[in-house]
Order: C-alpha cells, then sequence, then structure tokens
C-alpha cells in the first residue's frame, strides 16, 4: 500500500489524565509515515508535562501559554499539517492500533473524501463501554445532517486539502464539527463510515448536563438551517415537530429534496427523518405514528421524483 503522509491533529486543554493514553496509541499505530501535532492550548495542569516527555521525532509540539479555545486550536493545526491526509484525534480518546492503516487505504483507493469509523464509547462514571449506533453510506450520512451529526469527530480522517479550504467556524463554538462536516457535505464531498470500531470514545457527565444540551440545541438548530439553505432546500422543510397536515406536506418535501440530492438513502434513514417532524407520544397514537412514517418513508423511496 502507498503510504502517503497523514497529519494527526490532536488539541488538549487539561488533559493530564488521559494524553499519555491517547498519544501511545498514536505512536503504536500499524502505519508508521505520519506527523503527530499536539496544540497545549494553555493547560493549567499537568499536560504540558506529559507531552514534553515524549521525544518521537514525529511529535510536532505546539505549545501555549495562552487558552484559545478548540476552535482556534484546530485551525492552527491544520495551517500547520504537511500531509495528504488529517486525521483528527481527541486528547482523552484512545486509536485503535489499525485506524490510520485501514482508512487511508479506503482513501488511497477513491471510495471517499472523508472517513469515519464506528467506536467504542466509553462512560467515564460507570466505566462501561459499550458500542456506538452508526450509519455508515454516504447517502445516509449526507441525509442525516439535515437533523444530526452521525459522525464522530475523532474517527475522522480525510484529504488535507478539503480541511484547510473549509476549517472550523470561529463563530460556532459548540457545534463547530457538525458546521464543518455540512458544509463539505453541501459541497460534494463523499463520505464514509467504517463498520470497524476504530476509536474509543470517552463520554463524561458534562456533555449530558442540563446548561450544553440546551446550548447544543441552539447550534445544531441554526446549523440545520444553514445546511438546507446550502443545499438549496426551503427553510419551511426544516425538521420539526409539526401537526399531521403540515409535517405530511413539509416532511414529505424534505425527503424527496433529499433523495433527489442523495441517491440511495436506506429506508431506515428516511424513517429516522420523518420522524423529527412527528409528535413524540406513548400509547395509542404510538403504532399510528410509526405506521405514518413507515408509509412516507417507502413511498418516498420508491417515487422520490413524484
Amino acid at each position: 500500500m502507498n503510504m502517503p503522509l497523514v497529519s494527526i491533529l490532536m488539541p488538549a486543554y487539561n488533559s493530564e489524565r488521559f494524553i499519555g493514553e491517547a498519544i501511545d496509541s498514536i505512536l503504536n499505530q500499524s502505519y508508521t509515515n505520519f506527523e503527530l501535532i499536539i496544540f497545549d492550548d494553555g493547560s493549567s495542569d499537568g499536560t504540558r508535562k506529559v507531552i514534553e516527555s515524549y521525544n518521537d521525532s514525529r511529535i510536532v509540539k505546539v505549545l501555549s501559554d495562552k487558552n484559545y479555545g478548540v476552535v482556534k486550536a484546530r485551525n492552527e493545526m491544520i495551517d500547520r499539517a504537511k500531509g495528504k491526509y488529517i486525521a483528527l484525534m481527541d486528547a482523552d480518546d484512545i486509536a485503535d492500533p489499525t485506524r490510520l492503516e485501514t482508512q487511508i487505504e479506503v482513501l488511497e483507493a477513491g471510495d471517499c473524501d472523508i472517513c469515519g469509523s464506528a467506536q467504542w464509547v466509553l462512560d467515564e462514571t460507570s466505566t462501561r463501554i459499550k458500542k456506538s449506533k452508526d450509519k455508515f453510506t454516504d447517502a445516509d450520512l449526507r441525509a442525516l445532517l439535515s437533523v444530526y451529526c452521525g459522525l464522530c469527530n475523532s474517527t475522522i480522517t480525510g484529504k488535507a486539502e478539503i480541511f484547510k479550504r473549509f476549517k472550523y467556524d470561529t463563530t460556532i463554538l459548540t457545534s463547530e464539527d457538525y458546521f464543518l462536516w455540512v458544509q463539505m457535505a453541501a459541497a460534494g464531498f463523499r463520505f464514509i463510515n467504517l463498520k470497524d470500531r476504530l476509536i474509543t470514545y470517552r463520554r463524561y457527565p458534562a456533555q449530558t448536563s442540563a446548561v450544553h444540551l440546551e446550548k447544543f440545541k441552539l447550534t445544531t438548530a441554526e446549523v440545520q438551517k444553514k445546511y438546507l439553505e446550502l443545499l438549496g432546500i426551503p427553510k419551511k422543510f426544516l425538521p420539526e415537530q409539526q401537526g399531521w397536515s403540515t409535517r405530511l406536506s413539509n416532511g414529505v418535501g424534505l425527503l424527496k429534496a433529499l433523495n433527489q440530492r442523495f441517491s440511495g438513502i436506506s429506508f431506515k434513514v428516511n424513517c429516522e427523518i420523518y420522524a423529527r417532524f412527528q409528535y413524540r407520544r406513548n400509547g395509542f397514537w404510538t403504532p399510528l405514528t410509526r405506521l405514518e412514517r413507515y408509509c412516507v418513508a417507502a413511498w418516498v423511496g420508491l417515487f422520490p421524483n413524484a
């Protein structure tokens, strides 16, 4: 296999507990032609000491005494990256030893422009590990961006030229990765999630706190609006809970627009998108709402141009 240079970007802020394990998981990759750019973003704990303890020539250390935030840190590393491909890696996650080898093989074969993967999810509170729930095809991943981000940031490896063209929007601080994928998807770049679980992703209580979720809800709504705009889809088709007659019009309208744009969207994903237009009820209405989305998804899948 051809072995082009890969630039791995690892932003770090107060990551003393886990960054050593993250770095080791990269240095132990079966694919060896890489540079690991680590950006210490003004950490106040022992993160920098851990970083400086490594002497591997493949590590590029960027040490900041000021905290700029992860968005600016990532953009700085994108500017510094010399590789043909860029791989994202958080300082508290763990890469499978075959991660780079597996993803570069797919990218070099020309099967996609941006390659993610399934992952193991490690709950830091309970220490339980579970499998992620993923979609894998380009059509499904790009369609689902209209309702949520189905890509895990730490699993992503893609063409460096694309990252240098778009980079991260510094005005979006809680959904910056989501907005990046939206721009790439709207521009026509192809996505794949591999079924191999190539990352162990840590999840923290703060990520599910009420304050975080409320901020995330607001920013994701703005990203979804922007995505429809970039795709040329009317804003009235923005997925939100609506009454039966309205959602039948707008929900079908969104599904038709997405299926015309992205050929091959699965029945399951069409159902998932249409469900965002429905009210969540238990009891008597549940079978009826389920039947409604099944019928709509099947009809749109069969006759996207009707």
